[in-house]
């Protein structure tokens, strides 16, 4: 059965721990490395990840981006936005349709 995890840095990622999802604060880019990989072995479906954690680990999920398992979602994390979510949801939506519709 296909698990759901989040990550991200502990405060933003701790209050999806009540909604029933693994959660998996990680400090540095490289513990998120590590349990990125270690989560795609380990049958997640979908990775929620905040953007700020994304932001340093661009290769990692560029890795994931065609696979059929796991999906990353990006997420805002404490700080806010940075956009890049957005901006992933818009590049998906316009690769889909052929054209920007947002």
């Amino acid at each position: 059965m296909y698990k759901i995890a989040v990550m991200g840095d502990q405060d933003s990622v701790l209050g999806f721990k009540a909604l029933g999802l693994e959660v998996c604060p990680v400090a540095t880019a490289e513990e998120g490395r590590t349990a990125l990989h270690r989560m795609a072995k380990e049958d997640y479906a979908i990775i929620y990840m905040t953007e700020q954690l994304a932001a340093q680990l661009p290769g990692e999920i560029a890795r994931y981006k065609d696979a059929l398992t796991p999906a990353i979602i990006l997420i805002p994390g404490k700080e806010g936005s940075l956009g890049i979510g957005m901006a992933n949801v818009k590049s998906a939506v316009e690769r889909a349709v052929g054209a920007d519709i947002l």
